[in-house]
C-alpha cells in the first residue's frame, strides 16, 4: 500500500509534495502529478481533521502515499489522521526519547503500541488485512527543530519503531540563534542538518527534509536524504503567478 516505504525498501529517495491549504480538488489535482508521497499540513494553516478527511479521500485515486502533519505530539490527534487513511505521520517539537516514544505509541496497534482500533477509512484504502499491516506500513517522521531534539538526537533516533527523522530547519535555526530560514546550503544550520541526517543513518532509519528550491532539494538527495520536500502548493502559486504576470508586463 505505501509506495513510499516500497522506494525506502528498493535503496531509493522519496520526493515528497506539501498542501498547505484546505480542498479536496487541489489534494487530487496535486496527487496525480508524480510525488511518491504528498503530505496534508495540519500544523500551520488552515487545515484541519474536517478539511483533511475528504483531502485523503481525493488522494486515494492515486498511488501517492498519503502524510499528515500533526500540529502536537498528542495522540489524538494523530489517531483520528491515521484512522482517516492516512499512511505516515510527521510529528513536530520531537525533543527527547520520551517524546519519540509517545509518538511512536500512538501510530501503532497493541502490543507494540496503544493506537485504538477503529479506522473507519484505513479499513477501505487498506483493505481487509489493514490491521495486520498497518504497524509495518505507517511511516512515523520525528521532527527535530530544537536544541533539546539536537542534544537527544542520538536517543530519539534509536527509538524502537520510529521510521524517520524529518527536518524542520526555520525552527532549528531559530532555536540555535539565526535566522529563520529555508534551503541552508552552507552555514551553522547546514551543519546541523547533516548531524541530523549522520545519526538517522546512524541509527538505521530514515532522514527528510523540508525545502522551498530545487536545487537545494536536489543537493539534499545528493547528500542521501532519503525524503524531500522541495515546494508546496502555495510556493508553487506564489512563483507562478508573478512569473506569468511578469510575461504580460504586469512586474
Amino acid at each position: 500500500m505505501s509506495r513510499l516505504k516500497d522506494l525506502w525498501a528498493a535503496g531509493d529517495a522519496a520526493v515528497n509534495g506539501w498542501l498547505s491549504s484546505p480542498g479536496a480538488y487541489l489534494a487530487e489535482v496535486m496527487a496525480h502529478q508524480g510525488w511518491d508521497s504528498l503530505t496534508i499540513d495540519m500544523q500551520h494553516g488552515p487545515i484541519g481533521i474536517s478539511d483533511a478527511v475528504p483531502m485523503l479521500q481525493a488522494m486515494a485515486a492515486s498511488d501517492v502515499t498519503p502524510v499528515v502533519r500533526v500540529p502536537w505530539n498528542e495522540p489524538s490527534v494523530m489517531m483520528r489522521a491515521l484512522d482517516a487513511g492516512a499512511f505516515g505521520i510527521i510529528c513536530p517539537m520531537v525533543n527527547n526519547r520520551d517524546d519519540a516514544e509517545r509518538f511512536v505509541a500512538a501510530c501503532r496497534y497493541p502490543p507494540v503500541g496503544v493506537r485504538s482500533n477503529g479506522a473507519y477509512r484505513g479499513m477501505i484504502v487498506g483493505g481487509p488485512g489493514y490491521l495486520d499491516t498497518a504497524n509495518d506500513e505507517i511511516a512515523t517522521f520525528a521532527m527535530i527543530e530544537t536544541r533539546e531534539g539536537m542534544a537527544n538526537l542520538k536517543e530519539i533516533a534509536e527509538t524502537p519503531g520510529l521510521d524517520a527523522l524529518y527536518i524542520g530547519p526555520t525552527d532549528l535555526a531559530f532555536s540555535h540563534g539565526h535566522p529563520p530560514k529555508h534551503d541552508n546550503f552552507d552555514g551553522p544550520v547546514a551543519d546541523l542538518i547533516a548531524q541530523i541526517r549522520e545519526a538517522a543513518h546512524a541509527a538505521g532509519i530514515k532522514a527528510g527534509v523540508h525545502a522551498t528550491r530545487t536545487d537545494y532539494a536536489a543537493k539534499m538527495l545528493e547528500d542521501g536524504f532519503d525524503l524531500v520536500t522541495p515546494t508546496s502548493d502555495v510556493r508553487m502559486i506564489q512563483a507562478g503567478a508573478p512569473e506569468v504576470l511578469r510575461g504580460l508586463g504586469r512586474d
